[in-house]
């Protein structure tokens, strides 16, 4: 196994260069080539990328943290009163009672769901989400993996059951603001103080779950928490993968500051995270009662629904402290 190094390269531009009169400003963060990024530090094949950390030793380190048996829950209620991006919905469509014709009478209700049920409310990023061209984490190639019923490799039915030690890193408390301000780009100084605030270190394969108070839109003025975010930046990015973590969270909608602040880029944590690193993002997450009870470390579990072939998942994480 080769070591881990985090296979990603910033490339930092201080001059700016005129083409007719008009100032040009090159593209600040460009994906690394294939061959500097495969095989993954997890070896060829492989589809687990950072959910490898999941061990019996993983959980047993974060069971030691649980000392009162208080669950905190990190999912938001899923509704058609979410944000929502482009053309995604949430509809459930109850199904009439049907009753059995038994003496006893029992009724059944049921429900039908109309969703992108990987990619709504609190949800997971699986490796087939993202691309770096046509190519995905350890370099799958979308041409030869993709079927009109799910990805033949990369599925999130990969993922499995997530038991780990959670940290919460409040950068919101570090700024002294209920609310990050609208795209503020958070840096790894920003987490390496926070930390440091907190008398906490991370620790490889730990869940880092980032605090910026954008949750508090959450299906209150979901018009401005969908129409861009604070969050981490390339920098910050490449400083939490190089701490190997299982995956990285937060109550936003992207992790990452959107938009980003250099135009000529779309989204690059995603790139950097799911596709270079191989490693799990969680969206939107709910992580106002965490906060507020100032709870830093804890049991972290997450599983994502097994949808064979999805690129993402709804999930109900949970703290255990």
């Amino acid at each position: 196994m080769r070591p881990f190094t985090g296979y990603v390269r910033r490339t930092t531009i201080a001059l700016a260069f005129a083409v007719a009169g008009t100032a040009v400003h090159p593209q600040s963060w460009q994906p690394p080539a294939d061959s500097q990024r495969c095989p993954s530090r997890w070896g060829a094949g492989d589809q687990r990328g950072s959910g490898n950390h999941m061990k019996p030793e993983t959980v047993l380190r974060a069971v030691k943290l649980i000392r009162t048996g208080e669950v905190i829950e990190l999912g938001h209620v899923l509704n058609s009163s979410m944000p929502f991006f482009g053309t995604r919905r949430f509809d459930v469509h109850t199904k009439r009672t049907f009753m059995n014709p038994q003496s006893n009478r029992r009724g059944s209700n049921e429900e039908l769901v109309v969703s992108e049920i990987g990619q709504v409310g609190t949800q997971l990023d699986g490796f087939a989400h993202q691309t770096i061209g046509s190519s995905m984490y350890n370099c799958f190639k979308v041409e030869e993996t993709a079927t009109r019923s799910g990805f033949a490799k990369l599925g999130v039915e990969n993922v499995g059951a997530l038991i780990t030690r959670g940290v919460l890193i409040d950068v919101a408390a570090l700024k002294g603001a209920h609310t990050l301000p609208d795209n503020y780009e958070i840096t790894a100084e920003d987490l390496e103080r926070a930390l440091e605030r907190q008398k906490l270190k991370l620790q490889s394969g730990d869940a880092a779950i980032l605090h910026t108070g954008w949750g508090k839109l959450w299906s209150k003025d979901n018009a401005r928490y969908a129409k861009g975010c604070p969050g981490i930046g390339v920098a910050a990015a490449e400083w939490l993968a190089k701490q190997d973590p299982m995956l990285v969270g937060a109550d936003n909608f992207s992790v990452e500051v959107s938009p980003n602040p250099d135009p000529n880029v779309s989204l690059p944590v995603h790139q950097i995270m799911l596709v270079v690193n191989g490693i799990h993002l969680l969206e939107n997450m709910k992580l106002d009662e965490l906060a507020a009870k100032g709870v830093h470390e804890f049991a972290f579990i997450v599983q994502p629904l097994k949808v064979q072939g999805g690129t993402g998942s709804t999930v109900a994480p949970i703290a255990v402290r």
